[in-house]
């Protein structure tokens, strides 16, 4: 029996009907690359070979009585392979965007919270042989970089390698005693007025980065949450959503990042903006201002917290979709980053996490709820317009379950108020891109996809001219 921490619990307490808090990851397969063929009842198997390795994913929830504390995870002796595992066939015909499609109706469905927090979705028939398997984690059981550490330990770097069965079965785990866990809930009460302390910590914060940016020095820091433009995607969201996806190469990105003195990640966020502004431009919907994102930073490296999974913080980072120049986009956007990584660390890497602990589940469920049903998205001003998240993906080629990686497209989920979600991952010398949207708000989601390669084309051209 394990305790989730605060973090890892508000993703449970802020999900609605409407707002679901799972991650998602489209893997294309090629065994053709290797001269097979796919056999789904051999890729079960080894997945059902591999399970010992990732203990999240035979557990599941056992909440504490009135919810006077945060859950507890417990092995399900119930464990079902077949429930967690569905195997489905794409139309012939339907192409990348009937498999978007099919994605977005996968990533539209809650998980069932009676069981392990997780599903897979084999779909065959795609063209050439390939195969998509569509895989649904519950963001308290991960985040990007547990995400990425769970895919590893069921991927090789060779074809075809079979896992030998652990040597003894796991004894059945009783229920834990729900008397206990309400006395021992309320013994923990005293400590919840520990939340008093963060409140002098979180002042002390404030003023530091207010000294910062009045020392004249004329850096430039991190966006203010609560300044984003109004644009057609930041409403109340519905359950209902929408995928699109598309891979370019790395190689590129690491070009223009050479000739311009940035970072990848100023490259990739200069792209989305790049890829937004034509969207929005096309709707004739394009801010004066610039879009404001949410980008997840991770914080296992320097987190003093050992326990739970999710270990993150975020910037809030302009796009600069106003500036029309791509190389000035870029290196404003780098400006700006290389500020907000000295504020980022001005309000330290467990800030999120601190904070987190201290939540009461019923006010933070009830408060979800209501923000929900009442669309209070819509009454206050945009915190931010969309999160964009930059996850290092393998640099080597990878083969999940025994079954070569094509590539591989994440998708985040999408929040009230931003329902648009950007996932980029390095794959094997590509770099994946994944949107999701809620689909009443961005119904035509694949143009923004589509526009990515325009934007590195033309980012492109601009490095090897300043070559």
């Amino acid at each position: 029996m394990e305790r989730l921490t605060g973090l890892d619990a508000s993703f449970l307490y802020l999900e609605t009907d409407t707002q679901l808090l799972h991650v998602c990851a489209m893997l294309i397969l090629d065994p053709a690359a290797d001269g097979t063929t796919f056999d789904h009842e051999a890729f079960k198997a080894e997945l059902g070979r591999r399970l010992h390795l990732l203990p999240a994913m035979t557990r599941r929830l056992h909440t504490v009585p009135l919810n006077l504390d945060h859950p507890v995870w417990v092995r399900d002796s119930n464990f079902d392979l077949d429930y967690h595992v569905r195997r489905l066939a794409l139309p012939s015909g339907a192409g990348d965007k009937g498999l978007a499609e099919l994605a977005a109706d996968i990533a539209g469905r809650p998980l069932d919270r009676n069981r392990p927090l997780w599903e897979m979705w084999v779909i065959e028939g795609l063209p050439h042989g390939k195969v998509a398997v569509v895989s649904k984690y519950h963001h308290a059981i991960v985040d990007g970089i547990t995400g990425t550490n769970m895919m590893m330990h069921l991927c090789d770097v060779q074809p075809g390698v079979t896992y030998t069965p652990p040597p003894e079965t796991v004894a059945a785990e009783h229920e834990p005693n729900d008397l206990q866990l309400a006395g021992e809930a309320l013994l923990k009460f005293p400590g919840k007025l520990g939340m008093v302390g963060m409140v002098p910590k979180t002042v002390g914060i404030l003023s530091g980065l207010v000294q910062r940016r009045r020392g004249g020095n004329g850096a430039r820091g991190m966006a203010l949450p609560f300044t984003a433009p109004r644009t057609p995607f930041n409403r109340a969201i519905t359950p209902h959503r929408a995928i699109s996806f598309v891979q370019t190469e790395l190689s590129d990105i690491k070009e223009i990042k050479s000739a311009f003195g940035v970072k990848v990640n100023d490259v990739v966020l200069a792209v989305v903006g790049g890829a937004l502004r034509s969207y929005l431009e096309l709707h004739d919907e394009l801010p004066e201002t610039s879009l404001l994102a949410s980008v997840p930073v991770s914080t296992h490296e320097t987190s003093r917290h050992e326990e739970g999974t999710n270990k993150v913080s975020t910037i809030f980072s302009r796009l600069y979709t106003d500036i029309e120049d791509p190389v000035a986009r870029v290196l404003a956007i780098a400006e700006d980053n290389r500020g907000a990584k000295e504020e980022h660390n001005l309000i330290g890497a467990d800030f999120l996490q601190d904070w987190a602990k201290y939540a009461p589940p019923n006010t933070f469920q009830l408060a979800a709820r209501a923000y929900s049903s009442f669309k209070l998205a819509e009454h206050h001003p945009v915190v931010h317009n969309l999160v964009v998240s930059n996850v290092p993906g393998p640099d080597f080629p990878m083969y999940f379950l025994g079954v070569r990686v094509a590539s591989m497209y994440p998708f985040g989920p999408v929040f009230h108020g931003a329902g648009l979600t950007a996932t980029v991952i390095s794959n094997n010398g590509h770099l994946d891109f994944g949107f999701i949207a809620c689909k009443e708000l961005v119904p035509d989601v694949g143009a923004i996809a589509e526009a990515i390669p325009e934007v590195i084309t033309a980012m492109l051209k601009a490095a090897r001219e300043k070559g």
